[in-house]
């Protein structure tokens, strides 16, 4: 990035500043970490990319917008590390994540069942020799050295059944 291309993003980030700063309370919820934060962005601001830049106000809020997310990862890093410190120190567990029910939740079960309909519906939908490869290998459990002596044919054709058989079931599962 050249030296005009620095001041002029500098310009930039001093016209957008208040915008950028309401932006960022917004996103933290707290004025003095957004201030914070706000102080990064021009350090990084200052700091030439060497490559350049087609929209700087997008840029800006994008600078802004990732060390958000930095600051709110290494907050959770932080306090994962101090809970396993105090739990090994003191011998404790976790009771609230002990007391949390392991099972799926409804809409889980609900999204799981609509992908196995999905799924079945796709499985009947393959060609005849892709279904019943899959059917062989992947419900069986068979190898594809099994599938193609039981089905008579080569472990390359099973292997070509089994590409057909996937791509199908994947843009069943895309759409």
């Amino acid at each position: 990035m050249e030296l005009e291309d620095v001041q002029g993003l500098e310009a930039l980030y001093h016209a957008n500043r208040a915008d950028l700063l309401r932006f960022l309370i917004a996103r933290t919820g707290d004025a003095s970490e957004a201030d914070d934060i706000l102080q990064d962005v021009w350090i990084k601001v200052r700091a030439p990319t060497g490559r350049p830049i087609a929209n700087g106000r997008a840029y800006l809020y994008r600078i802004a917008h990732n060390l958000v997310i930095d600051r709110l990862r290494e907050r959770q890093r932080r306090m994962r590390r101090e809970r396993r410190w105090t739990d090994e120190r003191t011998g404790h567990t976790d009771v609230v994540a002990e007391a949390a029910d392991p099972a799926n939740s409804a809409e889980d079960e609900m999204l799981a069942r609509e992908e196995v309909a999905l799924l079945a519906s796709a499985l009947a939908t393959l060609p005849d020799g892709a279904r019943r490869a899959f059917e062989l290998h992947k419900l069986n459990g068979l190898s594809h050295a099994e599938v193609a002596q039981h089905m008579g044919i080569s472990k390359s054709g099973v292997e070509k059944h089994m590409a057909v058989a996937m791509k199908y079931l994947r843009r069943a599962l895309l759409d």
